[in-house]
């Protein structure tokens, strides 16, 4: 039988890097002595509030067919989120709820783009947005960012790469997986470009609650942007709510009626306990993100001190989100090698962070989803592993 091309354009080494993280869920339902730090789902549970509120809705009913685009409160409550954030004054009518943000990556791809067109998307970068631009027709452009400038973007290597093909920028801030938050200056020559090269731009600014040190920037918010902008969010890793597949993409009313057509055809809708559940969630947002920031700063330092010392290892410190990349070159492994190696030696699961882009060759990144005794006995275990190297012979 023949199968579309379609299928082949969203295969490739990026949505093939889970492969490790697969093999150690899989141990660790088989009883094994594991730590999964390979992917992004909190240990916590969702805050009772929220969790009681679905409940609530599923006994009254709300079992039905919903708005396809998410119900005028949810989406009033986002927009209202929004405008007391970043400045950017929106309304219902530029909101709509997705499956998670990368189903809002998938979906805005198919509305912007199309065949001959490129997207510059600074690397490394989450995984499965090469294969969102490539469903459309389109092709990325990575623009490598320097892991010697801590993975900071090279706003001139950004322009080198606009050609008359270009329609999109595609960036995150935070940024998964370096923890990078961009600051205003780089977003503001990134606005600049954009306008005058009429450029689309995809903010995807999931982890912007959980920013440490530097404040989040949303570039909807800077001169002439809104137009031009799709600003993508979640509550996945803000509430704990990954597995709720509750996201959000804020653009031009006219774009938000485009995507509409999509969920028609994809989703017709979240469920209505679940939007219920999400009201509630950003009802209470202000306590709830407080607590989920300080817990991930926590984390972050504890891992931080101890694996920074360990000879081979170099640790670059994120400013948001729930990862940190690692530097495992002096070890003399090469990613792919350490991070199984690793997983076989001492059950711990880290990612081979080359797959999200070669800028990140030599990086293995590591998530702060499990409680503060699970991570200090993952940086023992991690010690262990790398002391136990042969000494790598030195010019």
């Amino acid at each position: 039988m023949k199968y579309s091309n379609l299928v082949e354009r969203l295969q490739g080494r990026r949505t093939s890097a889970w492969e490790i993280h697969r093999v150690a869920q899989q141990a660790r339902a088989n009883g094994e002595d594991v730590i999964v730090l390979s992917v992004g789902d909190p240990d916590f549970a969702t805050p009772a509030p929220i969790v009681e509120r679905a409940i609530e809705a599923l006994r009254g009913g709300d079992t039905h067919y919903s708005a396809v685009s998410g119900r005028e409160p949810v989406r009033a409550a986002i927009a209202e989120d929004h405008a007391r954030s970043t400045g950017c004054v929106v309304s219902a009518a530029n909101v709509i709820l997705t499956a998670g943000a990368q189903n809002g990556v998938f979906a805005a791809s198919l509305c912007l783009l199309e065949a001959g067109d490129e997207v510059i998307v600074p690397e490394p970068m989450y995984l499965t947005y090469e294969a969102c631009v490539r469903a459309a027709g389109a092709t990325l452009v990575p623009v490598p960012v320097d892991p010697e400038r801590a993975f900071h973007l090279d706003c001139d290597a950004l322009e080198a790469a606009i050609t008359p093909r270009t329609q999109a920028i595609f960036f995150a801030t935070p940024c998964n997986p370096t923890g990078v938050v961009m600051p205003r200056a780089d977003l503001e020559r990134i606005a600049r470009l954009a306008c005058e090269h009429d450029l689309w731009v995809l903010s995807d600014e999931v982890y912007a609650d959980l920013t440490f040190e530097r404040g989040h920037v949303s570039i909807a918010a800077l001169p002439g942007m809104a137009a031009r902008t799709v600003t993508l969010g979640s509550l996945s890793k803000s509430h704990a709510m990954a597995g709720w597949r509750v996201g959000w993409a804020i653009g031009p009313a006219t774009l938000i009626e485009h995507m509409g057509r999509l969920a028609l055809a994809m989703l017709y809708g979240l469920p209505g306990f679940i939007q219920q559940a999400a009201l509630t969630a950003l009802q209470n947002k202000a306590p709830i993100v407080a607590e989920m920031r300080e817990i991930y700063r926590r984390r972050r330092d504890v891992v931080f001190e101890r694996l920074h010392r360990v000879p081979g290892l170099r640790c670059l410190l994120p400013e948001a989100g729930m990862f940190m990349m690692v530097d495992v070159s002096g070890t003399g492994l090469d990613t792919v090698d350490f991070t199984w190696q690793l997983f076989r030696a001492q059950g711990v699961s880290l990612l081979d962070a080359s797959a999200f882009g070669e800028t990140a060759n030599g990086f293995v990144r590591l998530g702060f989803v499990v409680d503060e005794a699970s991570l200090i006995d993952a940086c023992e275990r991690i010690a262990t592993f790398v002391g136990g190297l042969p000494v790598r012979a030195t010019a």
